[in-house]
């Protein structure tokens, strides 16, 4: 009888345990097919600006800044007509070699002669906040300006819609391209990049941070 008893006893913390499992797994898996579906759109709804220092010294900063200035006044002028995240690449790569002349040209203007490297590809960024607008960690595609040995720290903004701002300490994002964000993005997926107060958007916002920063661990896209 005690043996009986015994084995529907460790058959019950078995069930248990099998359906604790499953319940786990299945919420896993629910998490990752949201932040997959939440990340992609939110990803494929931006362009952005990448720029890469020759170093890490005070100059090679300086000089980064005043690039990036320059190259926003730029892209702005030449996109402030483009409807869609595809037209401002278009329009971007039509442009690639205006943007190296750009650079090229600041940094001769500064006394310097580093080379530029420009692409227009698919990057891995962690997550950036820009005013009041974050982006979690993941894949976007983005121009990148490599400066020189591009040893230094980096500095990434949105071109499109327009969240770059050259006054970076102001962290004033213009309305009109929040706007433009907002009619690219669910009701939703714009509060997860928007709205800081609300304890259940910033779980979601917490949920794809944790998933994109480990899928750039793993390298997986």
């Amino acid at each position: 009888m005690k043996k009986f008893l015994y084995n529907i006893k460790n058959s019950k913390i078995g069930i248990i345990l099998t359906l604790t499992f499953l319940l786990f797994l299945y919420t896993t898996i629910c998490a990752i097919s949201y932040v997959d579906a939440v990340s992609t759109n939110i990803s494929n709804s931006v362009f952005r600006l990448h720029v890469i220092a020759n170093s890490d010294s005070n100059e090679d900063q300086s000089l980064k800044y005043k690039i990036r200035d320059n190259l926003i006044k730029y892209m702005n002028n030449i996109c402030k007509n483009c409807q869609s995240k595809e037209e401002a690449i278009n329009t971007a790569k039509n442009n690639q070699e205006q943007f190296k002349q750009i650079a090229l040209e600041t940094i001769k203007n500064e006394g310097y002669s580093y080379n530029v490297n420009i692409e227009i590809g698919n990057f891995e960024f962690p997550t950036k906040n820009y005013g009041d607008i974050s982006l979690p960690a993941g894949y976007y595609d983005a121009l990148r300006v490599k400066i020189g040995k591009a040893e230094g720290k980096n500095w990434w903004c949105v071109m499109f819609p327009s969240l770059c701002f050259v006054d970076v300490t102001s962290g004033i994002v213009p309305e009109e391209s929040k706007e433009e964000l907002q009619n690219a993005l669910s009701d939703e997926e714009y509060a997860i990049i928007s709205d800081n107060s609300n304890q259940g958007i910033k779980f979601k916002f917490k949920l794809l941070e944790f998933f994109g920063k480990n899928e750039l661990i793993t390298g997986q896209k």
